[in-house]
Protein backbone atom coordinates (compact mmCIF):
# COMPACT_ATOMS: atom_id res chain seq x y z
CA UNK A 1 0.00 0.00 0.00
CA UNK A 2 1.18 3.68 -1.15
CA UNK A 3 1.63 6.54 1.70
CA UNK A 4 1.55 10.19 1.04
CA UNK A 5 1.58 13.11 2.84
CA UNK A 6 2.45 16.63 2.64
CA UNK A 7 4.64 19.02 4.54
CA UNK A 8 4.62 23.15 4.24
CA UNK A 9 6.74 25.45 5.35
CA UNK A 10 6.50 29.42 5.15
CA UNK A 11 9.56 31.43 5.45
CA UNK A 12 10.80 34.73 4.91
CA UNK A 13 13.76 33.55 3.18
CA UNK A 14 14.69 34.32 -0.32
CA UNK A 15 13.13 31.53 -3.13
CA UNK A 16 16.07 31.04 -4.45
CA UNK A 17 18.41 30.94 -2.00
CA UNK A 18 15.82 28.04 0.06
CA UNK A 19 15.66 26.22 -3.30
CA UNK A 20 19.55 26.01 -3.35
CA UNK A 21 19.53 25.28 -0.06
CA UNK A 22 17.11 21.96 -0.31
CA UNK A 23 19.51 20.59 -3.13
CA UNK A 24 22.81 20.99 -0.76
CA UNK A 25 24.13 18.08 0.11
CA UNK A 26 26.01 19.69 2.85
CA UNK A 27 22.50 21.10 4.47
CA UNK A 28 20.60 18.00 3.99
CA UNK A 29 23.69 16.54 6.13
CA UNK A 30 23.32 18.88 8.87
CA UNK A 31 19.85 18.68 8.81
CA UNK A 32 20.17 15.41 10.05
CA UNK A 33 23.12 15.21 12.49
CA UNK A 34 21.19 13.09 14.71
CA UNK A 35 20.54 9.88 12.62
CA UNK A 36 24.16 10.10 11.64
CA UNK A 37 23.00 10.61 8.10
CA UNK A 38 25.91 11.04 5.76
CA UNK A 39 26.62 10.84 1.68
CA UNK A 40 28.95 7.98 1.01
CA UNK A 41 28.46 7.91 -2.94
CA UNK A 42 27.36 10.04 -5.90
CA UNK A 43 27.54 13.47 -5.32
CA UNK A 44 28.86 13.66 -1.77
CA UNK A 45 28.87 17.59 -0.64
CA UNK A 46 27.95 20.46 -2.74
CA UNK A 47 24.73 21.00 -5.02
CA UNK A 48 23.21 18.13 -6.12
CA UNK A 49 21.47 17.91 -9.78
CA UNK A 50 19.63 16.82 -12.72
CA UNK A 51 20.14 13.19 -13.19
CA UNK A 52 22.83 13.12 -10.18
CA UNK A 53 22.63 10.49 -7.78
CA UNK A 54 23.55 10.62 -3.66
CA UNK A 55 23.99 7.32 -1.50
CA UNK A 56 23.04 7.65 2.10
CA UNK A 57 24.31 6.01 5.15
CA UNK A 58 21.92 6.89 8.62
CA UNK A 59 20.84 5.04 11.21
CA UNK A 60 16.91 5.10 12.25
CA UNK A 61 15.44 3.12 14.58
CA UNK A 62 19.00 1.69 15.73
CA UNK A 63 19.57 0.18 12.51
CA UNK A 64 21.73 1.33 9.84
CA UNK A 65 20.14 2.11 6.81
CA UNK A 66 21.69 2.81 3.17
CA UNK A 67 19.44 4.83 0.56
CA UNK A 68 20.50 5.49 -3.37
CA UNK A 69 18.57 8.64 -4.36
CA UNK A 70 18.79 10.65 -7.94
CA UNK A 71 17.21 14.11 -9.29
CA UNK A 72 14.17 12.87 -11.63
CA UNK A 73 13.28 16.67 -12.14
CA UNK A 74 13.88 19.90 -11.57
CA UNK A 75 12.86 23.39 -12.57
CA UNK A 76 14.65 25.54 -10.93
CA UNK A 77 13.60 27.58 -8.34
CA UNK A 78 10.29 26.35 -8.35
CA UNK A 79 10.35 22.27 -8.24
CA UNK A 80 12.83 19.35 -7.91
CA UNK A 81 11.87 15.78 -7.22
CA UNK A 82 14.41 12.92 -5.69
CA UNK A 83 13.64 9.41 -6.02
CA UNK A 84 14.91 6.28 -4.23
CA UNK A 85 17.37 4.08 -6.83
CA UNK A 86 18.07 1.46 -4.15
CA UNK A 87 17.25 1.28 -0.41
CA UNK A 88 14.26 0.33 2.10
CA UNK A 89 11.69 1.32 0.52
CA UNK A 90 9.98 -0.86 -2.66
CA UNK A 91 9.23 3.37 -3.78
CA UNK A 92 10.16 6.54 -2.69
CA UNK A 93 9.32 9.79 -4.33
CA UNK A 94 9.66 13.37 -2.68
CA UNK A 95 8.27 16.29 -4.75
CA UNK A 96 9.86 19.55 -3.55
CA UNK A 97 8.06 22.92 -4.59
CA UNK A 98 8.70 26.54 -4.13
CA UNK A 99 6.60 29.22 -4.80
CA UNK A 100 6.37 32.95 -3.42
CA UNK A 101 2.91 33.90 -1.73
CA UNK A 102 2.00 37.50 -0.13
CA UNK A 103 5.72 38.22 0.55
CA UNK A 104 6.88 35.09 1.79
CA UNK A 105 8.09 31.94 0.11
CA UNK A 106 6.35 28.57 0.59
CA UNK A 107 7.89 24.99 -0.05
CA UNK A 108 5.61 22.27 0.45
CA UNK A 109 7.20 18.71 0.37
CA UNK A 110 5.14 16.01 -1.16
CA UNK A 111 5.89 12.38 -0.21
CA UNK A 112 4.76 9.20 -1.44
CA UNK A 113 6.20 5.56 -0.48
CA UNK A 114 5.46 2.19 0.03
CA UNK A 115 7.03 0.29 2.89
CA UNK A 116 9.65 -2.52 1.87
CA UNK A 117 7.89 -5.28 3.82
CA UNK A 118 4.60 -7.38 3.03
CA UNK A 119 3.64 -8.36 6.67
CA UNK A 120 1.92 -5.55 8.46
CA UNK A 121 3.05 -3.13 6.07
CA UNK A 122 -0.27 -0.92 5.85
CA UNK A 123 0.10 -0.83 9.84
CA UNK A 124 3.98 0.13 9.79
CA UNK A 125 3.24 2.57 6.73
CA UNK A 126 0.75 4.49 8.42
CA UNK A 127 1.65 4.23 12.11
CA UNK A 128 5.37 4.35 12.28
CA UNK A 129 7.08 5.36 8.54
CA UNK A 130 4.56 8.53 7.96
CA UNK A 131 4.71 10.03 11.66
CA UNK A 132 8.51 9.22 11.66
CA UNK A 133 9.18 11.00 7.81
CA UNK A 134 6.69 13.38 8.52
CA UNK A 135 9.36 14.21 12.00
CA UNK A 136 12.38 13.95 9.54
CA UNK A 137 10.86 16.86 6.91
CA UNK A 138 10.00 19.05 10.08
CA UNK A 139 13.64 18.82 11.29
CA UNK A 140 15.56 18.76 7.62
CA UNK A 141 12.91 21.93 7.02
CA UNK A 142 13.37 23.85 10.05
CA UNK A 143 17.37 23.28 9.55
CA UNK A 144 17.03 24.86 6.30
CA UNK A 145 15.03 27.69 7.35
CA UNK A 146 17.38 28.84 10.39
CA UNK A 147 20.70 30.64 10.04
CA UNK A 148 22.63 27.55 10.59
CA UNK A 149 21.35 26.06 7.06
CA UNK A 150 23.25 29.32 5.65
CA UNK A 151 26.62 28.37 3.94
CA UNK A 152 25.98 25.32 3.01
CA UNK A 153 24.52 25.46 -0.39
Amino acid sequence: MTVSFTCTTTTQLDRDELFERSLSIDAHTGSMRFSRERAVAGVTSGRIGLGQQVTWRAWHFGVPVRMTSAITELEAPHRFVDEQVRGPFRAFRHVHEFSLQDGATTMVDRIEFTAPFEVLGAVAERWLLRPYLRHLIGVRNRFLVSPAGAGRG
